[in-house]
């Protein structure tokens, strides 16, 4: 069953498979508001869940729903009339979204090889509560790196704080940003980054930038294919600094360019302009716009960027005319940066810390050899 969604006079429709080892999760899911979005026959539940165990998800619960899975996800594949792609969102830090989820990212390798996987992978956070989420996270960077075309990491504290600063969130202590994190708010960024990402495939332009070639463009080696996203305009509707006039539309621009590239808009806690950038690419969603004004806005914000130095000229342009709701233009910028380096080493060392001391193992090798911490971990 899919859902016409609005598309610039065509017809287009959602396809999904919810996969979650706690029915109690989606079952919430469709007691809420987008209940209609979803197919109930597209739904893949158990009862007791993962258990915080990478292990479990990946070498248990893996093999007992495999082909389930991957009938669910061909009966989807097979309607399309051109298959883009696979995005799988899904969490590090649990045990069904690492583990699970590094599965269903190797099935997707093994059953559509020639078809582009595309991850948006939520990083756990440095007060992380789950206690066991260093060998989670470790144990699914594998599995992202050797089966993922990309991954756009994403992290929770990031996404507070961007909106804190745009003033749609205020707490003091790290139990205060669990308990009362914005869960509908932050999820809302991470949606408004992947329309934008996808909005090529559902509006017509001429600098449109399909998934291909953001592939092909911004991921030098095949598993330099960390991109980190950053987007301008997050203000809530009403306070956006936004000049309707002609005159200004330079200035529009020039203001989203350098939103973008703020450290303080990126979804992981980062500051790649510290860092080499490999290439870079703005995806501008809105208001139309001339390119040499874009062209002019890029050669204006590259002189901020440290450039690879055989590609000083790294830089993807992409311009969709249809705005997102609510905001007259936009901007996404993804960089594959550096910096995500200092991220995976900190994962590393947290996964040191526990390793040394062989705590929380025995509940892994019940499920997987010893040696998958090793591998792993020197990957």
């Amino acid at each position: 069953m899919k859902r016409p969604v609005e598309n610039s006079g065509k017809e287009s429709y959602n396809s999904e498979v919810l996969v979650d080892m706690e029915e109690g999760v989606v079952n919430q899911l469709l007691r809420g508001n987008l209940s209609e979005l979803f197919n109930s026959t597209q739904l893949i539940t158990d009862i007791s869940g993962s258990g915080n165990n990478w292990a479990h998800g990946h070498n248990f619960y893996g093999p007992k729903y495999s082909d389930t899975i991957i009938e669910k996800v061909r009966r989807e594949a097979e309607i399309c009339s051109s298959l883009q792609g696979f995005f799988l969102l899904h969490s590090l830090g649990g045990g069904t979204g690492s583990g699970l989820g590094s599965y269903i990212l190797e099935l997707l390798h093994d059953a559509y090889p020639k078809v582009f996987r595309f991850s948006a992978s939520l990083f756990p956070s440095t007060d992380d509560d789950v206690i066991t989420s260093p060998y989670n996270s470790v144990l699914s960077i594998g599995s992202l790196t050797q089966h993922a075309d990309c991954v756009f990491p994403i992290e929770n504290q990031a996404l507070i704080d961007i909106l804190r600063k745009k003033g749609q969130h205020k707490c003091q202590s790290s139990e205060e940003k669990r308990n009362k994190a914005p869960f509908d708010a932050m999820n809302a960024l991470v949606s408004s980054l992947l329309l934008n990402l996808t909005s090529s495939m559902r509006f017509e332009g001429q600098l449109n930038v399909d998934l291909n070639e953001i592939t092909t463009n911004l991921i030098p080696y095949p598993r330099l294919h960390y991109l980190i996203s950053s987007m301008a305009l997050f203000t809530p509707k009403g306070k956006l600094p936004w000049h309707p006039n002609q005159h200004t539309k330079l200035v529009n621009q020039v203001f989203l360019f350098s939103d973008a590239l703020s450290k303080d808009n990126y979804l992981i806690k980062s500051n790649p302009l510290e860092s080499v950038y490999f290439n870079c690419a703005f995806l501008l969603r809105g208001t139309p716009c001339s390119i040499s004004d874009v062209n002019e806005s890029i050669v204006r914000s590259s002189q901020r960027l440290n450039m690879i130095h055989w590609n000083t000229g790294g830089f993807k342009v992409g311009v969709c005319r249809q705005p997102a709701s609510g905001i007259p233009l936009s901007l996404v910028c993804l960089a594959n940066n550096t910096c995500i380096r200092n991220r995976l080493l900190a994962m590393k060392h947290s996964f040191n810390m526990l390793f040394r001391k062989r705590v929380y193992i025995h509940h892994y090798t019940e499920y997987m050899d010893f040696g998958m911490f090793d591998v792993c971990s020197g990957s």
